[in-house]
C-alpha cells in the first residue's frame, strides 16, 4: 500500500465533494498514524459554512419558487445601480436566473466587496439564462428626473432579455408600460436572487463605465467616488465647474 501523506490525502479529496472528503480522512483514521483531526475539522467547519450558505441561497429564491409554482417559467430579477451620484448614468440589469443557480456568496452589492462584484459578475453571466441592460444618461435625467429616467432604463433592460421574461420581479420601483405581470418588492435586492444578481449587473457596469469617464475627465476622480457626491467631488466641481456627464438638475447647488 503506497504510503499515506498529509499531501496525499489532500490531493486525494480536492476533487471530492466535502461529504465524501469528510467520509474518506474518516475511513483513514485506523490505518495511519497521521493526525487526521485537523484535516477533519477543517472539512466539517467548510460544510457547515457551505450548507449554511446553500441555506441562505434557497431562503432567497422564495419569490421565484413561488413564480414557477403559479407557472410562470421566465422569472427575471431586475434592479438599478446610479440613482444618487451627481454624475453619469442610471444602469439597469435584468436577470433571469436558471432553477437552481448556486451561485455562492451572491447577495445585494451594496453588501459585497468591489473585487467580490467582479467574480459575481462573471459567473452571473456564465450561468444566467438571459442577462438585459438599460442605460439613461445624464442629460436624459435632468429632461425628466430621476425617477423616470431610472424607470426607463429598467424597462429598456427588460426589452434587451432573450428570451423575454413573463413575470418581473423589482426591487421596490414598478416599471411603467410593460405588458409582464410585475412583482414589487422592498429591499428586493436582499430578499431577492434574481434581484440580487441585476443589482451586482447593474453595479459593475455602472462603475465601469465611470472608470472609463475618468480617463476623459481626470480632474474629477470619477474611478474613485464613481460619480458619488463625496467631499473630493464637490471641490473638484467648484474648482473646475462640469462636465458633460454632471447632471445639472442635481449639481445646481454647487456651481
Amino acid at each position: 500500500m503506497e504510503k499515506l501523506t498529509k499531501k496525499s490525502l489532500e490531493s486525494a479529496i480536492s476533487s471530492m465533494n466535502l461529504e465524501d472528503a469528510i467520509e474518506f480522512i474518516q475511513s483513514k483514521k485506523g490505518v495511519t498514524s497521521l493526525n487526521l483531526e485537523s484535516i477533519l475539522e477543517k472539512l466539517t467547519k467548510k460544510k457547515e459554512a457551505t450548507d449554511k450558505e446553500l441555506k441562505r441561497l434557497h431562503k432567497m429564491f422564495h419569490f421565484e419558487r413561488k413564480a414557477y409554482e403559479d407557472g410562470f417559467l421566465q422569472i427575471a430579477g431586475v434592479d438599478e445601480a446610479g440613482r444618487g451620484p451627481l454624475a453619469g448614468p442610471v444602469v439597469a440589469a435584468a436577470v433571469i436566473l436558471p432553477p437552481h443557480p448556486n451561485i455562492m456568496g451572491l447577495d445585494d452589492s451594496k453588501k459585497l466587496s468591489a473585487l467580490k462584484r467582479e467574480k459575481l459578475f462573471d459567473e452571473i453571466h456564465q450561468k444566467a439564462l438571459a442577462i438585459g441592460v438599460g442605460i439613461t444618461t445624464s442629460l436624459e435625467i435632468d429632461e425628466t428626473n430621476i425617477l423616470l429616467a431610472t424607470k426607463k432604463a429598467m424597462k429598456n433592460a427588460v426589452s434587451n432579455l432573450s428570451p423575454p421574461p413573463d413575470i418581473i420581479l423589482v426591487d421596490y420601483e414598478s416599471i411603467d408600460n410593460i405588458s409582464q405581470k410585475q412583482i414589487s418588492i422592498i429591499k428586493g435586492d436582499a430578499l431577492s436572487l434574481s434581484i440580487a444578481a441585476a443589482s451586482v449587473i447593474a453595479k459593475v457596469t455602472r462603475d465601469r463605465i465611470m472608470e472609463q469617464f475618468s480617463y476623459q475627465y481626470p480632474q474629477y476622480g470619477f474611478w474613485q467616488h464613481k460619480g458619488y457626491g463625496t467631499k473630493e467631488h464637490i471641490e473638484a466641481i467648484k474648482e473646475n465647474g462640469i462636465c458633460p456627464i454632471h447632471r445639472i438638475s442635481f449639481t445646481k447647488n454647487f456651481v
